[in-house]
């Protein structure tokens, strides 16, 4: 015979246990941010989840945390040498040591919160992340970078990395979802710790950040990220596609085998992060470069440009073309595109990542796009002074308008359906001359 839940010991034992003191809300700024500091933080601000800054990051929060009012934003230091050498394991050690004590900190923080009877979730810093929405949506659960800037703990540099006033960009970031409200929230930085000097441009070896600002998000995400998420995908398919061993030897050096060994066994390792360590911004860090800008090249980035390795490219991409140009020194090693987008919605909204602005030359032209089947939708990508626009519906005169069954599309980018196999079906239909087909292939090479 079952016992009656209210009888259950363990209900008998919740109920003699006397409740916890809840803390007041709203919390007290300056306990928390104590509580914060006693767990590890090196520095830490405070942003309601109301912020206008963070409006486009507010479904993803609600949907991992419904009851989340605040954000915690908190900052741990990296060690800068470590970043900067050439050896890269140590760098990767560094980024893989300060990542996990940022998700150590994150727990406590936590912890301590659920102890005072404060509901809070706290995503991890960088990985795992939601593997299952891998090419459909956005796969990250909180964006920690725009969290931080709210929070006023830094501003985003040309390098897209956030530079804190006091560290630099010498840091790892984290955040804490808070079931209730702070009483003081932080204020965003009134000035931007860039000092825009250019040097993440000259170190970078595929070229990812422009002198004017912009930014390849393809050519950085190919080359650093290599034994991350799309990378490790294109190794496993260069086994799958390879005859035996000897082949599998002519498509990857034991060199990139035992890299991507190391990686499974000790954590991702980032290829450059040239960027970062080249950074001479923040109080903490800005001295030597003050004392001599050519001293700290010299010590900082030429042996990072100097450094002889392979660099990841796809073929036809911008990045290729740099490397080629500027350091012949580097193995160009070409590699497919691994950004292949399994929804019409991920393909649209990724276009401007996968860009390549030197390859479009001075193309201008205007496409409309009509998806049918599974993924109904219109857009117009339009293509003019390097740039790239992606907007819904079927605006002004196209040069080429592309009717097109959306999974057969898909096939077709993944490298998985024949174009001309399509065309003959008709599962994909062109209005205009072919050639702007081609030139729109060219700005996205695969």
């Amino acid at each position: 015979m079952n016992t009656p839940i209210k009888e259950h010991p363990t209900v008998a034992a919740h109920r003699r246990k006397l409740a916890p003191e809840k803390i007041s809300e709203p919390l007290d700024a300056v306990w928390l941010r104590q509580l914060c500091l006693d767990a590890g933080a090196d520095d830490v601000g405070f942003v309601g989840v109301d912020h206008p800054a963070l409006a486009g990051e507010r479904p993803h929060i609600e949907r991992a945390f419904p009851h989340a009012r605040s954000l915690i934003s908190f900052v741990l230091r990296m060690n800068r040498d470590n970043v900067r050498s050439p050896a890269r394991s140590v760098a990767n050690s560094e980024f893989h040591h300060t990542g996990d004590e940022v998700n150590d900190v994150a727990r406590r923080i936590t912890a301590a919160l659920e102890g005072a009877g404060i509901r809070a979730l706290n995503p991890p810093m960088g990985f795992p992340m939601e593997a299952d929405r891998w090419m459909t949506e956005r796969m990250w659960v909180v964006s920690h970078k725009p969290v931080a800037v709210a929070a006023g703990l830094g501003h985003m540099g040309i390098h897209r990395n956030v530079i804190h006033p006091r560290f630099g960009n010498f840091i790892l970031l984290g955040t804490i979802l808070v079931g209730a409200e702070i009483s003081a929230y932080s204020q965003e930085l009134d000035y931007n710790p860039c000092l825009e000097c250019k040097l993440c441009v000259a170190a970078c070896p595929v070229g990812a950040i422009g002198a004017d600002g912009a930014f390849n998000f393809s050519s950085c995400y190919t080359h650093n990220y290599r034994e991350f998420m799309g990378g490790f995908a294109d190794w496993v398919e260069n086994i799958a596609d390879s005859r035996d061993g000897k082949d599998y030897r002519r498509r990857v050096k034991d060199s990139e085998s035992v890299s991507m060994w190391q990686s499974l066994g000790f954590g991702p390792n980032y290829k450059a992060a040239y960027c970062m360590a080249v950074c001479p911004a923040g109080e903490d860090v800005i001295g030597p470069y003050l004392a001599s800008k050519k001293n700290f090249a010299n010590d900082v980035m030429r042996p990072l440009q100097a450094k002889r390795e392979p660099v990841y490219v796809i073929p036809g991409s911008d990045a290729e073309t740099h490397v080629t140009k500027r350091y012949p020194h580097k193995t160009v090693r070409q590699v497919r595109s691994s950004l292949r987008p399994r929804s019409i919605a991920a393909l649209l909204q990724g276009m401007p990542h996968s860009f390549q602005r030197h390859a479009a030359g001075k193309l201008d032209a205007t496409y409309h796009f009509v998806f049918t089947g599974s993924e109904q939708t219109e857009a117009t990508v339009t293509i003019r002074a390097g740039k790239v626009t992606v907007e819904n519906g079927l605006l002004g005169k196209p040069n080429l308008k592309v009717i097109a069954d959306s999974e057969t599309w898909l096939g077709f980018l993944a490298g998985e359906r024949n174009l001309f196999w399509a065309l003959l079906t008709r599962r994909v239909r062109l209005q205009g001359n072919p050639k702007w087909l081609l030139a729109f292939k060219r700005c996205f090479p695969s």
